[in-house]
């Protein structure tokens, strides 16, 4: 009886083999790179060199297993990707330009040291200017003034904590300087302690009534409270003291804390209402706008509250509650 040929294997190298292995000895390598392999056949094309795992010499002259030879290949692959990956525009950052400020004179007087803190804080320096403060301080020991301006620069520069010390400071050496009691408030107000911070505010206001930022505080911490009648009320005798006061407190002063979207809308209604009551049409409108864009939901009282009875036969006014400005929140 003629045996049976055996069945011939496939060389383990050859086909799905090869490509298993590649796959097994380089995890790292893409699908597409591995598909490369397959498609391009490239050990196939070289037989001589593929014999059990191992690369021969052949023409290389080079015996290596096939794990090195994959890593091999697998580096010259990154490389070639890398190449492609070019930086034609590389931006370095240079170190800020440092800006040294000459430390106080000893034979400097207390004034001069507080004339050059001023014009550091204008200049906004106000490290320096607090050292040049503390200067003229050592010369003029418990100077209310003095003590009141490095409070001032402290609550410029968000330091609460040292400025409500600075403030108590300058109260104790003159009670009957308003500033530090409007100051020390606006550091209990960025703290959140609203009440404490009224208290002061109403203190700096019995020493000084004059003072437009006083009041404009009181409102704000009334409105943070909500107490909306006296936000109105301490803001009103703001305006009337200096009816730019709103601007001068957005840009370097003291708002009300809104925690919503609704209470902001009716913080712009109340001011709109202010100014239209003392014939400010363009703030009132301005201000009103800002209300319609927040979302005030009792936007129909415009049309109800005796401040708006000159504003309604304005035109502008016409025009911007027929655009019914969509709201927007933040």
């Amino acid at each position: 009886m003629t045996k049976a040929a055996a069945p011939v294997s496939k060389p383990e190298g050859s086909g799905r083999h090869r490509r298993r292995r590649i796959e097994r000895f380089s995890p790292c390598l893409s699908a597409s790179v591995v598909k490369g392999f397959r498609l391009s056949n490239f050990f196939a094309a070289r037989p001589k060199l593929w014999q059990n795992g191992v690369i021969g010499t052949g023409r290389l002259g080079v015996c290596m297993s096939c794990r090195k030879a994959c890593l091999i290949l697998l580096l010259f692959c990154s490389t070639a990707a890398l190449a492609q990956v070019s930086h034609p525009e590389q931006v370095q950052i240079a170190p800020p330009l440092l800006r040294t400020v000459d430390p106080p004179a000893q034979d400097a007087t207390a004034t001069d040291l507080e004339i050059r803190g001023d014009e550091l804080h204008a200049n906004k320096f106000y490290f320096d200017a607090i050292d040049y403060y503390h200067a003229a301080l050592a010369k003029s020991p418990k100077n209310a003034k003095l003590l009141n301006k490095v409070c001032r620069t402290q609550l410029v520069m968000m330091h609460w904590r040292e400025a409500r010390k600075s403030c108590q400071q300058a109260i104790k050496a003159d009670h009957m300087f308003a500033d530090p009691y409007n100051n020390l408030g606006v550091a209990l107000y960025e703290a959140r302690s609203y009440g404490a911070a009224i208290k002061q505010y109403h203190k700096a206001i019995s020493l000084d009534e004059n003072s437009a930022s006083f009041f404009s505080n009181l409102g704000a911490a009334y409105f943070s409270k909500r107490e909306f009648d006296s936000a109105a009320a301490a803001y009103q005798h703001a305006l009337e003291l200096d009816p730019d006061v709103f601007v001068r407190t957005s840009r370097a002063g003291v708002q009300a804390q809104l925690p919503s979207p609704e209470d902001r809308a009716r913080y712009d209604y109340t001011v709109a209402k202010l100014y239209a009551k003392m014939g400010l049409s363009d703030r009132s409108l301005e201000y009103l706008r800002k209300a319609i864009e927040a979302g005030y939901k009792d936007l129909k009282n415009v049309y109800k509250d005796v401040e708006f009875a000159e504003l309604r036969k304005n035109p502008r006014f016409t025009e911007l509650m027929a655009a019914k400005t969509p709201a927007i929140f933040d």
